[in-house]
């Protein structure tokens, strides 16, 4: 039985014509709720793969602390006139990066990196309102399913997080490092990821799913642990770009000429490698790069052999081909020792890999029961 007082009306309605007539209105309110809580939802998600990108260029560029204050309100406008530039300019030659890396600097160089971590910050803002205006809207309209309310709050939750980890990790640069901590940066995209992941995955929820038999037990093991794979390469990745460690070596499929260079393991003890020296950081990163390149191929085999149906086949070749190319991106971006456009086309993937694993999964689950309960018959 429902919780829901209209569908339970709808139940008990009189017999006859009237009251499937009035069984399909409610399924078909049902239907057209979910699909724009869907698609703003998707928005939410494309917003999102944005925000990676733009903050990839961020880190690629060098912009991430060019901006050394946290106004969340404030900072939204940008500096608007000259003197205005010449007060942030000045603030940013108090910082470490500028005396060690940047002493010198002209202000078009200057305007140049400010430009990319405002960037940064206001589409993370535009993220903010584009979530919560509509969330405001179509909970107060009852447009929301009393089981989406708890997620998408959560959701919030994770967005403001987000915002207060982002200006931690940017502090951890201002004061003594030139750059900021690879661990904090790590976390920043890590939680990123995961929230484009959960917002792909609530939007997947609401969709119809064309599959009607349970899937094979194997492909439902296999799915979840394909997503924890990503989420370690794209954690390994955070590393990686704290790091600079994607120039540790330009070499494939050999690195600093050895399969298995003896630098890293030259720190002391030996699980600060895993963290602290970019030789280790970039092996580790290929390796797991393979191992989640094998884990995606024995998925796509097992899929091929079983009797799961074609979208569960299709999903799993899909991202077969996806993985491949982001293989190949990632050995193509170390060869050219990491340029800006490779680099951020190997991020890019990294997050259509992420969302096409999540909708494998999200396939084999299948879509939240309908509230309405209720089959309508023609």
């Amino acid at each position: 039985m429902t919780d829901n007082p209209t569908v339970q009306s709808a139940n008990i309605f009189g017999q006859g014509d009237g009251h499937y007539t009035y069984v399909e209105a409610i399924v078909t309110r049902e239907r057209r709720n979910r699909a724009m809580v869907r698609f703003w939802l998707y928005f939410v998600c494309l917003m999102l793969f944005a925000m990676v990108l733009v903050g990839g260029a961020t880190r690629l560029t060098d912009s991430g602390l060019s901006i050394t204050e946290w106004k969340p309100i404030h900072g939204i406008i940008p500096p608007l006139s000259a003197s205005d530039w010449a007060e942030e300019f000045a603030k940013y030659r108090q910082i470490p990066e500028y005396e060690q890396i940047n002493k010198g600097m002209s202000l078009a160089e200057f305007q140049f990196i400010y430009w990319w971590e405002w960037s940064h910050r206001f589409l993370g803002r535009m993220i903010g309102f584009v979530f919560f205006i509509p969330l405001v809207f179509f909970w107060a309209t009852g447009r929301l399913e009393s089981r989406l309310k708890p997620r998408l709050l959560f959701l919030l939750f994770l967005g403001g997080l987000q915002g207060f980890i982002g200006w931690w990790m940017v502090k951890s640069g201002l004061s003594e490092r030139v750059d900021v901590s690879q661990y904090r940066l790590a976390i920043h995209l890590t939680l990123a990821s995961l929230i484009f992941a959960y917002a792909f995955w609530l939007a997947r929820g609401l969709a119809p799913h064309s599959t009607k038999l349970e899937p094979p037990a194997r492909l439902s093991l296999l799915a979840p642990l394909v997503l924890l794979l990503v989420f370690v390469q794209i954690f390994m990745g955070g590393l990686v770009a704290g790091l600079d460690a994607g120039l540790a070596s330009n070499e494939w499929p050999m690195m600093l000429g050895s399969w298995v260079p003896p630098e890293i393991s030259q720190m002391s003890p030996l699980w600060l490698n895993w963290f602290e020296n970019p030789v280790s950081v970039q092996w580790n990163h290929r390796l797991m790069g393979y191992i989640l390149f094998s884990v995606i191929v024995v998925q796509w085999l097992v899929a091929r052999a079983s009797t799961a149906e074609k979208p569960h086949k299709r999903r799993t070749m899909f991202l077969f081909l996806i993985v491949l190319v982001q293989v190949i991106l990632g050995i193509t971006t170390v060869l050219m020792s990491v340029p800006l456009h490779v680099a951020l086309t190997h991020q890019g993937v990294a997050i259509i890999l992420l969302a096409a694993t999540v909708a494998h999964w999200r396939g084999l689950v299948g879509p939240y029961p309908p509230v309405t309960d209720i089959e309508v018959r023609r």
